[in-house]
């Protein structure tokens, strides 16, 4: 198929009654998880939330786990009257959301097509650089170049005011809510302030995921991680990088709402790291109250950073409902450590896994392999570190670098390799060495089946991809084997049957409401009770 160009970025469909124009917004599939229909995609909900509050109509598809999902969007663009279809994209969403773009060119060229998230955020960062350093024909802006052509706006960065401007008339092409000083990103206060996200728009049933029984669902209280892992996305990019918080009644306020209209007992966390904040033992503290004059026990889950895990703050989340935790050890041994930049040792990571275990808390280590400078000795040892603390649970990733981080922005071309990009440890010297990835095309770096599904694009001075791989499902069979932890399991993919002439089901396709009754969805409800601090830490 011939590559479905951007017109102009000045379409507008008519307004929807009432004068606003009505927008469709779209989670695109993910086809490389096991299980796609686990956890809702908040970011762009908190988008849509924006747009009702302001009066607009949204329309919302969610194409998450659906098999056929060309088909779905075909039927509900064919007769649509919304002025514009915005698209969410990680990275490794990319591939689906390039096809979604193609058939809304096909089936109807007068939309206009917005794309925002994770990867637009990465990639521009990475622009940000390389036009720093001069190099304006660099791949960033290659990156950059291929998304322009498909899209009439680009979004970067927070997207809650972002979305205003990518939906008028004179929008440019793009638009930057990375930039505190810009005026579309984030305050603390605006954060606290803004309406929760939009889940009236997704059917909350089909989403399936517990927490030792509970049924459970995400939610998000802080944004932003300061720390400068080398693998890690988005160390260049304001929105990624700066820490913005809600008050802690504001994130009260959601689990109740989120209790009381929909059942949930079980919360996951998805902060990057919980115990970045000051105010987390106040937000333990304040859970553990509301569940009392609730009477009703919650189980929690959620990220920690294992420097920064204290005894206060393992019993705090022991009492609040904690009874798991994750934490990015990464790498177990000091030198690939050192490579990543964690910041935390081999001995902080052991106390973390020794605070938790004391009190009574199950641990999952995130582990992952193919940084600089790895080795048959530096992966050898994750197996012999993750056996030797008896984690309840791990995951073990391959790394790809992705545009925006320093592992992708501070490497240069391979002196005789060609399409090979490599980066250089600035403390040991040690190198990683990359494939150049078309991420329009290819999602079979990230993650995907671990028996057989794994692909690498990385390699060092002492590993090839193939070894990488290799290595890396030995370390899971090893531990898995050996802690008796199973596999986790798929799920089979949903199917839209669209002969019948019925319109979109209700897990695929659901219309916004003019306005929404407290705490179902975007709209926000006043905790009945002032949230207590038992200590004196600060908001």
């Amino acid at each position: 198929m011939p590559v479905a160009t951007s017109p102009r970025s000045d379409r507008v469909a008519p307004p929807a009654p009432g004068g606003l124009p009505s927008v469709c917004l779209v989670t695109p599939p993910s086809a490389f998880l096991l299980d796609e229909r686990v956890f809702v995609s908040l970011g762009i909900l908190k988008v849509a939330a924006s747009l009702e509050e302001r009066g607009h109509k949204v329309n919302f598809l969610d194409l998450s786990g659906i098999e056929n999902y060309l088909d779905a969007l075909a039927d509900y663009v064919a007769s649509c009257r919304d002025a514009a279809i915005g698209i969410t994209a990680t990275t490794p969403q990319l591939p689906a959301v390039i096809k979604i773009a193609d058939r809304l060119r096909e089936v109807r060229p007068d939309l206009k097509l917005i794309l925002g998230g994770p990867h637009v955020t990465l990639v521009y960062s990475a622009v940000k650089l390389e036009r720093a350093k001069g190099a304006l024909a660099g791949r960033a802006h290659r990156a950059a170049a291929q998304l322009e052509q498909r899209f009439d706006v680009l979004c970067s960065g927070d997207g809650e005011k972002a979305i205003f401007e990518a939906l008028r008339p004179d929008a440019p092409k793009l638009v930057d809510g990375d930039d505190p000083k810009g005026g579309l990103f984030l305050s603390d206060d605006m954060f606290t302030h803004s309406p929760f996200p939009a889940r009236h728009l997704v059917d909350l049933k089909t989403y399936k995921y517990s927490i030792d029984g509970h049924s459970a669902t995400s939610l998000i209280g802080q944004l932003g991680c300061p720390f400068n892992c080398g693998f890690c996305g988005g160390r260049n990019s304001k929105s990624l990088r700066l820490i913005r918080k809600r008050s802690v009644a504001s994130i009260l306020a959601e689990v109740e709402v989120l209790h009381r209209n929909h059942g949930y007992t079980g919360f996951m966390f998805y902060d990057d790291e919980l115990n970045v904040s000051k105010s987390m033992v106040d937000l333990m503290n304040g859970l553990t109250d509301m569940q009392s004059r609730l009477g009703v026990g919650f189980r929690l889950r959620g990220f920690v950073k294992a420097e920064l895990f204290t005894e206060e703050q393992a019993i705090a989340m022991r009492r609040a409902g904690f009874r798991w935790l994750l934490c990015g050890y990464e790498a177990a041994h000091p030198r690939i450590l050192t490579n990543i930049n964690k910041k935390a040792s081999r001995e902080d990571n052991d106390r973390c896994v020794d605070l938790a275990k004391k009190h009574d808390l199950k641990v999952k280590a995130l582990m992952s392999v193919g940084h600089p400078g790895e080795s048959e000795e530096t992966i050898g040892v994750i197996s012999d570190w993750l056996i030797a603390k008896q984690v309840e649970d791990f995951d073990c990733t391959i790394i790809t670098t992705y545009p925006g981080t320093p592992y992708y922005d501070l490497a240069v071309p391979h002196q005789t390799q060609p399409n090979v990009w490599t980066y250089t440890q600035p403390t040991t010297g040690d190198r990683l060495h990359a494939y150049e990835v078309d991420y329009t095309t290819e999602a079979n770096y990230y993650k995907g089946d671990p028996d057989g599904g794994y692909q690498a694009f990385v390699f060092t001075d002492h590993l090839s991809a193939k070894r990488i791989v290799e290595l890396r499902d030995q370390v899971e069979r090893e531990v898995r084997s050996k802690l008796n932890i199973p596999f986790n399991p798929g799920a089979v993919a949903l199917r839209y049957e669209h002969s019948m002439g019925q319109g979109l089901p209700d897990f695929i396709h659901r219309a916004g409401q003019e306005e929404t009754t407290s705490g179902l969805g975007s709209a926000r409800v006043t905790p009945c009770t002032t949230y207590r601090s038992r200590t004196a830490l600060s908001a």
